[in-house]
């Protein structure tokens, strides 16, 4: 049906993120950005936790070797969040519980996030002496607001389910129960939409943070004329002059 998933798969350690479960979203992310077959991704946890952040207990018996590890971790992590933004598929966080450090990262570096009634959201980086990592000062900052993601940095607060729905880091709540269902059926119906433009649109709303209103314009104006000669922009230009339903095919 074209809907990926990725389930952190660590529940005894409430899924932290450990150098190897990094490397191992890398490789998926890698893999399904290149999949034509893949229309859009859902990344969730098993278990109680979404991600409790990264594995302490791994990083405690490091010792003089820690500071590579953690770079060496961090190259992986940071490699998956760029594909899964940069991919054309929308990217889904089913969030499922605790979602900390940089399983809060991970959860504001996705496209639309959905979050079960019982989830919390906290940076907790600051808690073990440690600044944040996984794209989290990028993106937290970008859906709350600096002096907001400020205080989540260095105050580790704690928001609730609704509370990360009124601060725009959650798009949805919804009943424990039906976190799954909802996810696979919002990932579903995106599925079978044009992937390509989705991608576009993506990449516009990630580069006019930054660029001129006549630089966005200018790009804007390059996407839509690209989008016009690939087989969905076609095919949604046909179908609403023929008053039918489109048949995107992602190309």
């Amino acid at each position: 049906d074209g809907v990926a998933l990725i389930t952190l798969d660590r529940p005894d350690s409430f899924n932290a993120m450990s150098c190897e479960m990094a490397k191992e979203l890398m490789e998926a992310s890698i893999q399904m950005d290149v999949d034509p077959n893949v229309r859009a991704v859902i990344i969730t946890g098993n278990g109680k936790a979404f991600c409790a952040g990264g594995d302490l207990v791994s990083f405690s018996s490091k010792g003089d070797e820690l500071p590579a590890f953690v770079r060496e971790m961090t190259v992986y992590l940071h490699a998956a969040v760029s594909r899964l933004n940069r991919m054309d598929a929308p990217v889904i966080a089913a969030v499922n519980g605790v979602a900390a450090g940089a399983g809060m990262s991970l959860v504001c570096a996705t496209d639309l996030a959905i979050g079960s009634e019982s989830s919390a959201y906290t940076m907790a980086y600051t808690l073990a002496g440690l600044s944040p990592d996984g794209s989290g000062t990028y993106f937290v900052s970008r859906l709350v607001g600096m002096r907001r993601a400020k205080e989540l940095a260095i105050t580790n607060r704690k928001l609730t389910s609704a509370e990360a729905l009124d601060w725009g880091i959650l798009n949805k709540v919804v009943p424990d129960a039906d976190l799954m269902t909802e996810a696979n059926a919002l990932a579903t119906k995106l599925a079978q939409g044009p992937t390509r433009a989705y991608g576009n649109a993506k990449r516009l709303i990630m580069e006019g943070t930054s660029a001129s209103l006549e630089t966005q314009m200018e790009v804007e104006a390059q996407g839509i004329a690209d989008m016009m000669v690939t087989h969905d922009g076609r095919e949604g230009i046909d179908a609403f002059v023929n008053k039918r339903k489109p048949a995107f095919t992602g190309e």
